[in-house]
């Protein structure tokens, strides 16, 4: 009689902590379910997926835009002021893989560069094929032009054959070119002023000031 008896207290036992169990985690479900329902109406009502701008805003802070700090790079006129012959011999050993700057020189993956400046773009070496982009390019091979082409080759002509990526320094650029002017080309540099210090200017108002206060205070 007592083993039956604590057998079934033992049952109700069980059975009362699983309904107790079943209890919490059917308002653990519950709450979640409900949670998920509030965030929901949430994002739809305040668009949370919503990409685009609200027709009607609240209040708006504008961003602000950052402006670029890098330096400005000098003109090209200024860089070839700035290098000489020599530097630009020491930069075309990059160049010398697939060009030769020689006179006669044989042509080689690119074509041979004595005498290029001046000259008609894509026609320059004789007997050197050139890729049909370049050949229809039109134009000759001016300072800027010259420029542009060893900054970036593709994408100054679309479609050309040269794999070189190009000289991302302006003065390197500068130096190549006035390298390849002095083997067979003549152009003239293109004009360029350096701009004028204002701060000898002002030393010398200070000065002329500074000698003119004393004769001011003898006259008084």
């Amino acid at each position: 009689m007592t083993q039956e008896t604590n057998n079934e207290a033992s049952q109700g036992a069980d059975q009362g902590s699983g309904d107790l169990f079943n209890t919490a985690a059917g308002w653990v479900l519950f709450a979640a379910g409900l949670g998920l329902g509030f965030s929901i109406l949430a994002d739809k009502y305040f668009h949370g997926y919503d990409p685009e701008r609200p027709e009607q805003l609240g209040y708006v802070i504008e961003g602000a835009v950052e402006e670029d700090s890098g330096t400005k790079e000098i003109s090209f006129a200024e860089a070839l002021a700035s290098v000489t012959v020599e530097d630009g011999e020491k930069v075309f050993a990059k160049c010398s893989a697939c060009h030769s700057i020689d006179q006669g020189g044989a042509n080689g993956v690119g074509p041979n560069l004595y005498g290029v400046m001046g000259t008609a773009i894509g026609s320059h070496a004789p007997g050197y094929a050139y890729s049909s982009a370049m050949a229809s390019h039109g134009g000759q091979w001016g300072w800027d032009e010259m420029n542009e082409w060893l900054k970036n080759p593709r994408g100054y002509v679309d479609g050309t054959k040269m794999g070189f990526a190009g000289l991302s320094s302006i003065e390197d650029r500068a130096a190549v070119a006035l390298y390849m002017n002095a083997n067979g080309s003549s152009l003239a540099l293109p004009e360029f002023t350096p701009a004028e210090e204002p701060v000898a200017e002002e030393a010398a108002e200070g000065e002329v000031a500074a000698e003119a206060a004393p004769a001011a205070e003898a006259a008084e």
